[in-house]
């Protein structure tokens, strides 16, 4: 029997939606983070350095980007982790990767990259004093998963951080629909020439789990003293949690 999930608001064959996701990502990449600054009128810029900083990276740190993307997190871990340091870059997605290792090589660093599947990574037990996923989360199947080998790379003493989108302050939640629902994917059409990837954005973000059932997920998954800090009226969120 073949299990289902869910893909934006349709229900799909786990499967369906790890080629679903895909292609929203391949169709993006070239565009991403021009998109990222016009969606977000630049605010993902300030979450993604809050969460630099909260991540107290120190000369020698072992750091893992997970679902890295273009590249953002992984270039500023890299310049604190310095020479002695050593910061991985991964993605799922050939194209996002593809985009940010060229970023990183145009920039004149040479980290290490890796292709890989969150709920299956590539590394040893114990081995980061840093693991990291921005806004990736939210598209695996099976979060439970990805979170457990999360926790499972991480030194004792280290801290996974997870930013993603969450559920927005009740009172500004009927023109954040608005906005996500119509204006979105006219700027997806518009900018990207691809309406569709950015509805299921949109459908991505409410299937997602609120604040609360993540910090339960991250403590289910045996992380302590997780903690999270709402950014713009929870638009989006950073959790923390510490392998013990």
């Amino acid at each position: 029997m073949t299990n289902s999930t869910h893909f934006g608001y349709q229900t799909v064959a786990e499967e369906e939606k790890v080629h679903k996701v895909a292609e929203v990502f391949h169709s993006v990449a070239a565009k991403y983070d021009v998109m990222n600054d016009v969606m977000s009128a630049g605010l993902h810029r300030l979450w993604k350095a809050f969460t630099i900083a909260q991540a107290g990276i120190r000369p020698g740190f072992k750091v893992l980007d997970i679902a890295g993307g273009t590249g953002d997190l992984a270039k500023a871990f890299a310049k604190r982790a310095g020479s002695t340091g050593e910061v991985w870059l991964t993605d799922i997605n050939e194209s996002m990767l593809r985009v940010g290792r060229d970023r990183l090589l145009n920039n004149g660093m040479i980290i290490p990259t890796s292709l890989c599947d969150a709920e299956k990574l590539p590394f040893p037990d114990n081995y980061f004093d840093r693991v990291s996923v921005a806004f990736g989360l939210r598209n695996m199947t099976h979060k439970d998963a990805a979170l457990a080998e999360m926790r499972r790379v991480l030194k004792p003493g280290g801290k996974l951080l997870v930013l993603e989108f969450s559920k927005v302050w009740e009172p500004l939640k009927k023109p954040y629909d608005l906005y996500s629902f119509s204006v979105l994917p006219w700027m997806g059409k518009r900018i990207a020439n691809d309406a569709d990837s950015y509805r299921y954005l949109a459908e991505s973000i409410r299937m997602h789990p609120d604040q609360e059932t993540l910090k339960k997920m991250m403590e289910d998954a045996g992380l302590e003293r997780v903690q999270y800090f709402n950014l713009t009226a929870g638009v989006a969120a950073l959790h923390t949690g510490i392998k013990l």
